[in-house]
């Protein structure tokens, strides 16, 4: 599976590639909402990871992004070290598929990565 992941903190970007990649998917890495932005249509991914709170744009912002132009199909996975409830809440009205609460265990990532792993025509 293709994965688009966005997040600035480089601990994590090294946990999350590592164990996707240990996983047997294709990751790409960004370090921003915008990079993200602009990665999406060259690459095209499956299931897209972001983080919330980050440079340029908002992982709200790539939710968005994300589901304008995929409306059928690529998930999203929202991560943030925030738990307030509202953050959560708009993130799923953007449309995200999945929360993460950090810090989290490589193991759930790979459980809830799993589940999004049938394709989806685009």
């Amino acid at each position: 599976m293709k994965i688009l992941v966005a997040e600035d903190d480089q601990l994590m970007i090294k946990m999350l590639e590592f164990r996707l990649k240990k996983d047997g998917h294709d990751v790409v890495i960004t370090n921003d909402g915008r990079a993200a932005v602009q990665k999406l249509d060259d690459f095209q991914p499956d299931l897209v990871i972001t983080d919330i709170m980050m440079p340029y744009l908002s992982g709200l912002e790539v939710v968005s992004a994300v589901k304008k132009r995929y409306p059928i199909g690529t998930p999203v996975i929202i991560l943030s070290g925030m738990g307030q409830e509202n953050v959560v809440l708009e993130a799923f009205q953007l449309g995200a598929d999945d929360y993460m609460t950090k810090p989290f265990s490589p193991n759930e990532l790979s459980v809830r990565v799993r589940r999004f792993e049938n394709p989806v025509v685009k």
